[in-house]
């Protein structure tokens, strides 16, 4: 653990770190553009949040399993689809959670960890909510396949992430380096945690794993 966070708090790492989210936002971003441009807008935003968190490691996630020029769709493009679906609105809100907790009200870690999972998972459902009702879904229903659908995948990754980031971020804050680097490692933990939840979510069809890229119009 040690070598770890002698790692975090290297200020090359973070450096790197953000040098390769940027160009995987830009490589993506062109390609969304220019190659794929026929994707839902939702599914679009959650590449470029995918990326903008894990760079090159969300870059090969969309250019394996969100484009209309994969070969084929089976159950692990599907899951990872299902996934980052979820990455991009927990990692959102747990972004922001740390944020104001630690940055602006300067909490401790049980505050920052209880206020970052319960906005990790309104932001989480909202995405999924919010266009279950845009397709008329009544609200009663659609609350109810949020709940069954994103509660499983969303606990984990959160538990996962919220508590390397508190291992490895320790007391930092928003000006310590160890801060924002503990913060997307944590995130990219959270995205593989969750990746067998939903593998089996999609195999037992809780989740549909967001729709096959070459059949989108």
């Amino acid at each position: 653990m040690t070598y770890i966070q002698s790692i975090v708090e290297n200020p090359w790492f973070l450096s790197a770190w953000a040098g390769f989210a940027v160009l995987g936002v830009a490589i993506v971003g062109y390609d969304l553009v220019h190659k794929n441009a026929h994707l839902m807008p939702l599914m679009k935003l959650v590449w470029l949040l995918t990326v903008a968190y894990s760079g090159l490691i969300g870059v090969a996630i969309y250019w394996n399993t969100g484009r209309k020029q994969i070969p084929d769709d089976g159950l692990w493009r599907r899951s990872f689809r299902s996934v980052a679906h979820c990455y991009s609105g927990c990692g959102l809100g747990e972004i922001i959670g740390v944020m104001i907790t630690v940055g602006i009200l300067g909490w401790g870690n049980l505050g920052t960890g209880i206020t970052t999972f319960i906005l990790a998972f309104a932001v989480g459902f909202a995405l999924t909510l919010g266009p279950l009702l845009q397709d008329g879904v009544e609200l009663a229903t659609a609350l109810r396949d949020t709940v069954i659908a994103e509660t499983p995948s969303i606990a984990l990754m959160e538990v996962v992430a919220i508590g390397v980031d508190l291992v490895l971020a320790g007391s930092a804050n928003l000006g310590d380096i160890r801060f924002w680097s503990s913060l997307v490692v944590s995130l990219t933990c959270g995205l593989f945690a969750a990746y067998p939840v939903n593998v089996l979510l999609v195999h037992f069809g809780v989740k549909e794993g967001m729709m096959d890229p070459r059949m989108t119009h």
